[in-house]
């Protein structure tokens, strides 16, 4: 299943996400530090939905109560209460 999640807080804006039997396939972020976010993409990719949250919930960025690896997460948790 596809999804595009609105970003708040953060640099990027939307971040597309794909998820087939819980797992993460593809992750594309619009706008941000582009080199970094293709890292966390590349990273998540064939990782659980937990897994991820697990990993990247609760992470900041500079004085931000969110960064766009949170973000994810946040997409993430609530696709599973979807």
């Amino acid at each position: 299943m596809q999804f595009t999640y609105k970003t708040n807080g953060v640099c990027s804006t939307t971040i597309t996400i794909d998820v087939i039997d819980d797992i993460v396939q593809s992750v594309k972020f619009t706008g941000g530090c582009n080199g970094n976010l293709q890292g966390i993409s590349s990273l998540v990719k064939g990782m659980s939905v937990d897994e991820v949250i697990s990993k990247l919930e609760n992470i900041r960025c500079g004085f931000k109560n969110t960064s766009c690896p949170d973000q994810l997460a946040r997409a993430l948790k609530q696709y599973r209460e979807e």
